[in-house]
C-alpha cells in the first residue's frame, strides 16, 4: 500500500497543528536555555531534524515527545500539544483521511496484489520497498515513512476487538522483497499474526481461474457506527469511497475473493511450505 507522502518532492505537507507544536517546543528550548545545536544529541535527534520540528514541517514521533517534555521541562504542555496534532507522520495526503478512520473501525479488510499489507509489514521488508522508490527517496524520507507505518502497525495489538481480515497473493512472497533472508523474516512475522484472535489471513494462490480482485487492491472498513467506507489506491494517488452503491459493490468483491482465497488454515500451510523452500 502505497501509504506514504504523496507531495512532488515526498515532504510531509505542514499544517496549523504541527506549526503551533513547533512553535511550543521553541518556547520551551529557549525557556530551558538551549539552542537547537545543543538540544538535539540531548533529544538524541539530528539538529536538521529538530528545526524541522520547531518549523512544523516534521510530525514528531512520540519518543521525541516524551523526551522533550522531560528534558524542557514543560509541565506537560507538549504531551498535551502532540495530542491535537491532525495528520498522521510521513502518510500521502490522499490517505490522512483513511488513517483516521482505521484509528476507530471495527472491522477492516483488506485485498492486495501489488506488495505485502502495511500492516503485516516488517521493518526490513517496508524499508526494503520504500528503496525501491523512484524516484528515489532520501534516508530521511525513507525514515519518516517507515516509523510512519510502524506507528500504523499498532493497531493489531492495540485494538483486539477489531476484525482485520487480509487477503494477500501469493506471488507477493514468492517475489523475495529485500531478498531471502528479509522474505524469510517476513512469512514469520505474518505467520505470528495470523495467530492473532482478531486477525484472519487468506493467501490467494498463484493458479486461480477465477478471480474477482482483477481491477486491484481494495480496503473496506465499518465505523463504531456501522458505516462502510472504501479506500482505492493506483500508482500516484488514492481515493476514500463514502457512496453506499460503490462500497457495496466491492463489498461483494471482497466477499467473492474470501470464497477464492485459501482459507485461513491451508494459507499457513502454504506459507510455511514457501518458507521451507527458501
Amino acid at each position: 500500500m502505497a501509504d506514504y507522502v504523496g507531495s512532488s518532492n515526498n515532504e510531509p505537507e505542514t499544517s496549523d497543528s504541527l506549526k503551533t507544536f513547533g512553535a511550543i517546543v521553541k518556547v520551551f528550548r529557549e525557556r530551558a536555555g538551549y539552542t537547537q545545536e545543543q538540544v538535539a544529541p540531548l533529544l538524541r535527534y539530528s539538529v536538521q531534524t529538530q528545526a524541522s520540528i520547531e518549523q512544523g514541517r516534521r510530525f514528531p514521533q512520540r519518543e521525541y515527545v516524551d523526551r522533550a517534555e522531560e528534558l524542557l521541562d514543560a509541565f506537560g504542555v507538549l504531551r498535551a500539544a502532540a495530542k491535537c496534532l491532525v495528520r498522521k507522520p510521513g502518510l500521502a495526503a490522499w490517505f490522512n483521511q483513511w488513517a483516521g478512520l482505521e484509528e476507530t473501525a471495527i472491522n477492516l479488510c483488506t485485498y492486495e496484489c501489488r506488495v505485502i499489507p502495511g500492516l503485516l509489514q516488517t521493518a526490513a521488508y517496508a524499508n526494503a520497498v520504500f528503496r525501491d522508490r523512484v524516484p528515489p527517496l532520501t534516508d530521511e524520507q525513507i525514515e519518516i515513512q517507515l516509523a510512519a507505518r510502524q506507528e500504523r502497525q499498532r493497531l493489531l495489538k492495540e485494538r483486539p476487538n477489531t476484525a482485520f481480515s487480509f487477503i494477500v497473493e501469493e506471488v507477493l512472497f514468492r517475489r523475495c522483497t529485500g531478498g531471502t533472508d528479509i522474505t524469510r523474516e517476513l512469512i514469520d512475522h505474518v505467520l505470528e499474526c495470523a495467530e492473532l484472535r482478531n486477525v484472519e489471513i487468506q493467501i490467494m494462490p498463484v493458479v486461480q481461474e477465477h478471480h474477482a480482485g482483477l481491477d486491484g487492491p481494495l480496503q473496506l472498513l465499518e465505523t463504531p457506527d456501522n458505516e462502510w467506507f472504501a479506500y482505492s489506491e493506483g500508482q500516484r494517488s488514492g481515493q476514500l469511497i463514502s457512496e453506499r452503491k460503490e462500497v457495496s459493490v466491492l463489498q461483494m468483491r471482497y466477499a467473492k475473493l474470501r470464497t477464492q482465497a485459501l482459507i485461513p488454515e491451508d494459507s499457513v500451510s502454504l506459507l510455511k511450505q514457501i518458507r521451507g523452500a527458501l
